[in-house]
């Protein structure tokens, strides 16, 4: 037996990579290159855990030092949820009723439907972050501003249940 039968009996399915992009954003796992630039610092995707903070250095530490890798106000991943699939690299606004130019708070990094949620999620580098969350927020767009709720990044089993059962 081979191909998908071989899995039938494990229920394996086959999927494709855009079932994996909507997987992986449902987790809010980053794909370094379309979450990330060269601004992105672990702290900002939720990744400081990933620094050995007791190691006297490593390479990057002076830079992760820096004033303004501090700074409270950093984009930071956060999640939105909408009424409709935001298009990636769209701003992210605190109003979209104010003239152009107006101030972006950051942008969306990718967006899809989610089959699990039954509604349309997207991630976001957005400044203030994790401050932000519950809050709405807005996407201009030509025939009008989007409303975004935001939301912590991990929208389908945040404590990670699913991969430990």
């Amino acid at each position: 037996m081979c191909g998908i039968a071989a899995g039938e009996q494990h229920r394996i399915t086959p999927y494709g990579t855009e079932a994996m992009h909507v997987l992986r954003a449902e987790k809010g796992y980053v794909i370094v290159g379309q979450e990330t630039d060269g601004t992105v610092a672990p702290a900002d995707l939720g990744l400081d855990w990933a620094i050995g903070k007791s190691k006297q250095d490593f390479v990057g530490r002076r830079s992760l030092m820096l004033p303004d890798m501090l700074r409270r106000d950093r984009k930071r991943l956060v999640g939105l949820f909408s009424d409709e699939v935001l298009e990636e690299g769209v701003q992210v606004v605190a109003n979209a009723n104010v003239p152009i130019p107006m101030s972006s708070l950051g942008h969306v990094t990718s967006a899809y439907w989610s089959e699990t949620l039954r509604r349309p999620i997207a991630l976001a580098l957005v400044a203030g972050g994790n401050a932000r969350i519950r809050q709405t927020l807005y996407v201009p767009m030509p025939a009008g501003g989007i409303a975004v709720r935001v939301t912590a990044p991990v929208f389908y089993d945040p404590q990670g249940a699913r991969l430990h059962d």
